[in-house]
């Protein structure tokens, strides 16, 4: 199933997608504030009919970041080769992990903003997934287990900023640059998850192609790294990293500016657009 927040008549709330492509908005019973606290109560399997007919329409809805109150967001750096090789970075025995504020996130459809501050806001699309249970020291084979699903992400890096110093959290947290959503597609309807296709797509030019079988640190070693060193929560999000491709490697780099607008594909859960705005 496809669960998603958004905002309608001016309440944030959050439901799925029902088989009319429809949303059905669960958060109206009251039972759960957002869609990470029905997570974390496993509730999805109970709340969730993919046979009912949804009341409010995709078009009438503001989306939100797919889960809005993460307690953590961990983003992977440096996780495809090709994207190694252009940076001339990476390639250490484990995991390279920073992380991004929620308050950083802005939902499908709504604005990224490049700072006044710099004009290298970059685009970086990447497959993002939710983890679904409390858990510390995840065994590598049971790492299924403790996800609720995946979504697409835009980890918007400020790359002056991120090269201020060997810390580049600054340009990685800029307000309005993380793109999430436009939903959570659950595991069972994924597939495969190796095939698991990126694409992004500026002002539609392919910029970005990769499916999750390059990944240097797949899903599986990565979820057990990070619940090696932190307790995993319900709603916290995983960003497993870019492929090749990026603005600030090529020559001449290719920055987002005013009126651009990007698209994170990843086959089959959907499609992330933003567009750019200057603020």
């Amino acid at each position: 199933m496809r669960w998603l927040s958004f905002r309608h008549n001016d309440v944030a709330t959050f439901g799925y997608i029902g088989n009319d492509d429809r949303v059905v908005d669960v958060g109206k019973q009251g039972t759960f504030a957002s869609l990470k606290d029905a997570i974390s109560a496993n509730a999805l399997a109970d709340l969730g009919d993919a046979s009912v007919a949804g009341e409010i329409d995709l078009a009438a809805i503001e989306y939100l970041p797919t889960i809005t109150n993460p307690d953590k967001i961990l983003c992977v750096g440096l996780n495809y080769r090709d994207h190694q090789a252009e940076t001339g970075r990476g390639g250490e025995d484990n995991p390279t992990i920073f992380v991004r504020f929620a308050a950083a996130q802005v939902g499908h459809l709504a604005d990224m903003v490049r700072p006044y501050e710099s004009n290298t806001l970059d685009f970086e699309g990447e497959i993002a997934l939710i983890i679904g249970k409390t858990a510390r020291r995840i065994l590598k084979e049971n790492w299924l287990e403790y996800v609720a699903g995946f979504s697409c992400y835009n980890d918007g890096s400020v790359r002056e900023y991120q090269r201020h110093t060997s810390q580049f959290t600054p340009g990685k947290n800029f307000t309005g640059t993380g793109g999430f959503g436009p939903w959570m597609m659950t595991p069972d309807e994924i597939g495969n998850f190796d095939e698991l296709e990126i694409t992004t797509r500026l002002n539609g030019e392919v910029m970005q192609n990769a499916q999750a079988k390059q990944l240097v640190f797949g899903f599986a070693e990565l979820v057990t790294y990070c619940s090696t060193f932190t307790d995993l929560e319900p709603g916290d999000v995983i960003v497993t990293g870019t492929p090749g491709g990026v603005g600030a490697a090529r020559n001449p780099p290719v920055f987002m500016d005013e009126g651009d607008e990007i698209e994170i594909t990843v086959d089959p859960i959907g499609s992330l657009r933003n567009s750019v705005v200057v603020g």
